[in-house]
C-alpha cells in the first residue's frame, strides 16, 4: 500500500503527512540503531584487545623444548673442509673436534679417447660390471653404438650406474671419453669394471683407468672411524656434517651454541606484544581533550574488564617463578622490567649477558616442566584464562555484547515490520479521507450552484 499517494487537494492536509508521521514513529528505531552502533564499536575494541592479548604468546610458543632453546646455530672452524646443519630439538650445545682424513668416493672408470661422441661406431657386444649383487651385463646394440649411444644404453638398464660422455682436452685428437660411475659411495657400493667385449667397431674401446669405492675416514676424540658417506648424521647428537675436503692432521672445531640473536629477538617480540596490550588499556583510560568540552575517556575507559586484564598481565611479569631448577626467579633478572610509563623495557645487553653465562638456567626459567611451571606456561595460562570463551572475562564480554547486539537486531526487525503495517494502514485511512472529502466538496459545489440558480430573477 506504500504506492497510495495522498494529494491533500481535497482534505487540505500536507501531501507528505504519512511520511511525517512515519518519521516520528521511526525515532525509536533510530535510537536502537545508535545503541547498536555503540555496542558494535565496543565489541570491535574488545576483539582488538583479545587479538593483542593472544599475540603475547606467539613469540614464546617455540622458544624452548625439552633440550633447551630451540634456536641454535652451528659454526665450523673451516667450512671448506667440514660444514654442517643441526636439528635444534636434538642438538646439544658444546664444542666438537673432527679430523677429515679421507673422503668417501664412488667407484668409477673412464674409457680410452675417441675423436667424436656421436659418429664413430663401437660395434656390437656387451660391457660387464662386477657389483655387490653379482655380475651385470649391458648389451650394446650395434644400431646405436656411438659413445652417446653406449652411455644411453647403460643408463637405461638401472644397474646403479651413471654413464656420461666427457671431453678431456689432454688428447686433442681423441678428447671424448666414456665415464661410468656408481651411484653410491663407500666400500659396500664397490663396483669393478673387468672388461668391454665389442666387435666390428670403428675403434677399440676399453677402460683406461678405474678407481675403487672407498669409505670416508675421520678421527673423533682420537679414534679413527670409517663412514660410508660424506654426509654424516650420527657422530654428534642432532648434527649433520657435510665432509667437503680431506685435511689429514688438521682438526676442525665444530661449535654448537644458542643463537643469541634469534632468542633475544623472540623475547623482544614478546615485550613488544605485551606493551601493545598494555598500551591499548592505557589508551582507553586516557582522558581526551574532546574539543574543549568535558574531557572523556575511550569507549572502554573505566571498564572493569580493562582493570582485570591489566592486573593479570602485570602479575605475570611481577610474580616469581617457583618450581624451576634455576637460580633465576624473576623476569627483571633478565633485563625485562617495568618503566615509569607502566610498560616494559627490554635491556637486551643484560639479557644476552645472562644468556651467554647461563643458557641452561635461562632456558629452564622459561620452560620449567612444560606443564605447571615455567614462565612460558605462566603466560599461556594467564592468556587462556583471559580469552577463554567459556569463563574468560574477554571471552564472556564478547559473548555478552554479541548477544545484546543480536537482541537489538531482533527488536529493530520487529519494529520495522510493525512500521510497515502502520504505514499501510495510515495510507489507506488518509486515502479514504481524501476520497470522502472530495465527494463532499463536489456535493457542496452542486448545492451552491443550485442555490445560485434559484436566486437569479426571472427574465
Amino acid at each position: 500500500m506504500a504506492g497510495i499517494r495522498i494529494t491533500g487537494m481535497a482534505s487540505g492536509l500536507p501531501p507528505n503527512i504519512v511520511e511525517q508521521i512515519m518519521e516520528a514513529e521511526r525515532i525509536p528505531v533510530k535510537n536502537m540503531e545508535n545503541t547498536k552502533a555503540k555496542n558494535e564499536d565496543k565489541l570491535k575494541l574488545v576483539s582488538d584487545l583479545e587479538t593483542k592479548v593472544n599475540d603475547i604468546t606467539k613469540s614464546l610458543g617455540e622458544l624452548t623444548s625439552t633440550k633447551g632453546f630451540v634456536d641454535k646455530k652451528l659454526t665450523s672452524g673451516d667450512p671448506n673442509i667440514v660444514e654442517g646443519t643441526l636439528d635444534p630439538n636434538f642438538a646439544v650445545p658444546g664444542d666438537y673436534n673432527i679430523e677429515v682424513i679421507q673422503l668417501a668416493q664412488k667407484p668409477a672408470a673412464i674409457s680410452n679417447g675417441f675423436p667424436d661422441k656421436d659418429k664413430a661406431q663401437l660395434g656390437v657386444g656387451y660391457i660387464k660390471f662386477q657389483t655387490a649383487d653379482g655380475v651385470k651385463e649391458v648389451y650394446i646394440n650395434g644400431s646405436n653404438s656411438t659413445l652417446n649411444g653406449v652411455a644411453d644404453q647403460i643408463n637405461s638398464q638401472n644397474l646403479g650406474l651413471r654413464a656420461s660422455v666427457i671431453e678431456d682436452r689432454k688428447d686433442k685428437d681423441n678428447p671424448y671419453r666414456l665415464l661410468v660411475a656408481g651411484l653410491g659411495t663407500g666400500e659396500n657400493n664397490q663396483i669393478e669394471f673387468p672388461k668391454i667385449y665389442m666387435l666390428d667397431g670403428d675403434q677399440d674401446m676399453y677402460f683406461d683407468e678405474s678407481k675403487p669405492a672407498q669409505n670416508a675416514k675421520v678421527k673423533v676424540d682420537g679414534f679413527e672411524i670409517e663412514l660410508p658417506e660424506n654426509k654424516v648424521t650420527d657422530l654428534f647428537p642432532g648434527v649433520t656434517l657435510d665432509l667437503r675436503q680431506a685435511a689429514p692432521g688438521r682438526g676442525i672445531r665444530i661449535n654448537v651454541k644458542e643463537n643469541l640473536e634469534v632468542i633475544s629477538g623472540k623475547i623482544k617480540s614478546f615485550v613488544d606484544a605485551y606493551n601493545a596490550a598494555l598500551g591499548f588499556v592505557q589508551q582507553q583510560h586516557k582522558l581526551n581533550n574532546n574539543n574543549g568540552k568535558t574531557p572523556t575517556m575511550g569507549p572502554l575507559g573505566g571498564d572493569g574488564l580493562l582493570r582485570t586484564v591489566e592486573s593479570s598481565l602485570r602479575n605475570v611479569i611481577l610474580n616469581p617463578q617457583y618450581g624451576v631448577e634455576t637460580p633465576i626467579r624473576r623476569l627483571n633478572e633478565l633485563g625485562i622490567e617495568f618503566n615509569r610509563n607502566g610498560t616494559l623495557d627490554f635491556k637486551q645487553d643484560k639479557f644476552n649477558k645472562v644468556l651467554a653465562a647461563n643458557p641452561a638456567g635461562v632456558a629452564e626459567f622459561f620452560r620449567g616442566d612444560g606443564f605447571k611451571t615455567g614462565f612460558v606456561v605462566t603466560v599461556k595460562t594467564a592468556v587462556t584464562n583471559l580469552v577463554n570463551g567459556q569463563f574468560g572475562p574477554i571471552g564472556n564480554r564478547k559473548k555478552g555484547m554479541q548477544d545484546k547486539i543480536d537482541q537489538i537486531n531482533k527488536r529493530i526487525d520487529n519494529k520495522e515490520r510493525q512500521l510497515v503495517q502502520k504505514e499501510d494502514s495510515l495510507r489507506k485511512k488518509f486515502a479514504d479521507l481524501e476520497s470522502k472529502m472530495s465527494k463532499l466538496n463536489q456535493q457542496m459545489g452542486s448545492v451552491q450552484a443550485m442555490g445560485a440558480s434559484l436566486a437569479k430573477p426571472a427574465g
